[in-house]
């Protein structure tokens, strides 16, 4: 087959858009700048907006439906009537290994245009637009966890979260274990702190055993003192 140059007209864009509209999906042959599937047929199946992308018109290619510019696309030459149009077979374009499953390109997504000269660049475009038919599916992230570790009104409490859902309720846990719990996070400042709460708390309870027992010492005396006066 030969290889058209030169691109869709004006006239023949217009009159795809009425083909379009009339529910018709109108033939097209890729040119010289398409690449190397110049000469194959394709199906024209949507016409974006031109002033969104230079390559507006949506060819469906095998399994594909991929945007070309105008230039990259010629009318498909018709068969003469009585002859008996022979089969065609349409090259599948081998695009860069991408992972299962395949998606539907939904919008046409710009592209640099190569330099008319740069053989290279126009072989690897129909492996670019392939590959830019393709989203690879992000996997849901899990929602993030946080435990917390509380100090308040003297007690020490910890409890743990899953994004908005409660895993553990907080609980109180000896100082020890904070300080222990501390210990492994190894946070520059933060065990300090959690041992100053301790020191504090045991200054506390050794004064106040103080005075228990300073009590105790007094009623002791006083028992003393009735025993011997019966």
């Amino acid at each position: 087959m030969a290889t058209r140059t030169a691109g869709l007209s004006a006239e023949e864009l217009e009159g795809i858009r009425d083909s379009l509209a009339a529910g018709r999906k109108p033939k097209v042959v890729f040119t010289e700048s398409a690449g190397q599937i110049a000469g194959q047929i394709g199906q024209v199946v949507a016409l974006t907006d031109p002033a969104v992308s230079e390559e507006w018109v949506v060819v469906r290619f095998g399994r594909d439906e991929l945007p070309f510019s105008p230039a990259d696309l010629g009318i498909a030459p018709r068969v003469p009537a009585g002859r008996r149009a022979e089969p065609k077979v349409e090259a599948a374009v081998e695009p860069a290994p991408v992972p299962e499953p395949e998606f539907k390109l939904d919008q046409p997504l710009p592209a640099p245009r190569p330099e008319p000269d740069s053989e290279p660049e126009a072989e690897a475009k129909p492996a670019r637009r392939a590959a830019k038919a393709v989203k690879a599916a992000k996997p849901k992230a899990a929602p993030g966890l946080t435990v917390t570790l509380a100090y308040a009104e003297g007690e020490w409490t910890v409890g743990a979260t899953q994004g908005s859902k409660a895993l553990a309720k907080p609980y109180v846990i000896k100082p020890a274990e904070a300080l222990k719990m501390v210990a492994l996070i190894d946070v520059p400042g933060v065990h300090e702190a959690v041992e100053q709460i301790v020191s504090a708390e045991r200054a506390e309870a050794e004064q106040q055993a103080e005075r228990l027992r300073s009590e105790l010492a007094e009623i002791e005396a006083r028992l003393a003192e009735l025993r011997d006066a019966g």
